[in-house]
């Protein structure tokens, strides 16, 4: 792929950077056209994919803006991708996904998944040993999903939890195990957050829902999603790297700039190096979503840095000194935003088995 940024890319990341660079709320995002880059043409949006979603929540993540962009842009590009133009329209101001269910990460594969891309078939199992167990491809080490849903005259009825749903609001989509589903102002409980954004749990109890597409399009809001957070946290990551490279070229020690010193410089480098790593894998896995291409193997990488980003953090806060730790320095919104971007994925852990099984 190119990595570089064609023109309308590079005209919304300037737009985007613009904005945040301002007054960096979701009011002047909403104004700017920014928030509806992945809203199709015929809804009021930009009609816009996964690489130009990337590119505005880069620049979101790079101020470490408090706003609804990750959630609202995943939302709209997955209605965008499976919707009807009816569904589209309804949710083209404000949503976002309930994917992940307790107790599991957001790449834990539901069971009725196909091995991942690029996975080894397997053979048959030895005699006595489960199909499905924790080493299989695809299946879930925790089981059935624990969202079902049910026909109901023309409609269907969820009953389940699901988790970290970022800025909970009017339409939610949520995923179960016959597709994915559109709902109307579900009962949500408020969860803490790192950053003080808000998020909730969706409880569900016969909760009427209206049907989105079947399972291939669970499957497909998951990369978006992990696309998505990446995006944010590549951002994230950038931005700190910037402030932190600031610090150590005017901060003094002994009468020397901390730059100049070996130890500073290679830790330095160290964030850099994750930065890179990070950019490679989201730029990649969001350009290959957007051709139609298989994304997985890409997006679990990237999902891995997500949570590598959360240790070059503590790198830049260290480098920082006690400065780091104050909560009036913008270091501490860049460090909130890293743990609850990696928190939203599942942590480290999970993204290892993924890739484990990936290859």
């Amino acid at each position: 792929m190119d990595f570089n940024l064609d023109e309308t890319q590079q005209d919304l990341k300037k737009l985007a950077a613009e904005v945040l660079a301002r007054e960096g709320d979701e009011e002047r995002l909403w104004q700017a056209g920014l928030m509806g880059v992945c809203v199709p043409e015929e809804a009021g949006g930009a009609g816009l994919g996964p690489v130009e979603m990337g590119v505005v929540l880069r620049e979101v993540g790079a101020r470490a803006a408090a706003v609804p962009a990750l959630a609202t842009l995943a939302g709209t590009l997955t209605l965008a991708r499976h919707g009807s133009a009816d569904q589209q329209r309804r949710c083209a101001s404000r949503i976002t996904l309930a994917l992940r269910e307790p107790g599991r990460a957001l790449s834990d594969p539901l069971p009725q998944d196909p091995p991942p891309q690029g996975a080894s078939p397997q053979g048959p199992p030895p005699q006595g040993a489960s199909p499905q167990g924790p080493s299989a491809p695809g299946a879930s080490p925790s089981g059935p999903s624990q969202t079902t849903a049910s026909p109901d005259g023309d409609g269907w009825r969820l009953s389940g939890r699901k988790v970290s749903a970022p800025y909970p609001g009017e339409a939610v989509l949520v995923s179960a195990d016959q597709g994915l589903f559109l709902l109307d102002s579900p009962p949500t409980r408020p969860e803490f957050t790192s950053t003080g954004e808000p998020a909730g749990t969706i409880v569900l109890d016969g909760t009427p829902a209206e049907r989105v597409a079947g399972p291939e399009a669970v499957r497909d809001a998951r990369l978006i999603l992990t696309g998505a957070v990446a995006a944010q946290a590549s951002g994230v990551l950038a931005g700190a790297l910037e402030l932190t490279t600031s610090y150590i070229r005017t901060r003094k020690q002994f009468g020397r700039a901390l730059a100049e010193f070996q130890a500073v410089t290679m830790q330095i480098a160290d964030v850099y190096i994750a930065g890179r790593a990070l950019d490679v894998a989201m730029w990649s896995g969001l350009w290959r979503l957007g051709e139609g291409l298989p994304a997985e193997e890409d997006l679990a990488l990237a999902a891995y840095h997500v949570s590598e980003a959360v240790t070059a953090l503590h790198t830049c806060q260290h480098l920082h000194g006690g400065l780091g730790l104050d909560v009036t320095y913008p270091l501490h919104r860049y460090f909130a935003q890293a743990k609850h971007l990696s928190h939203l994925l599942g942590g480290a852990d999970a993204q290892l088995d993924l890739i484990g099984a990936l290859v």
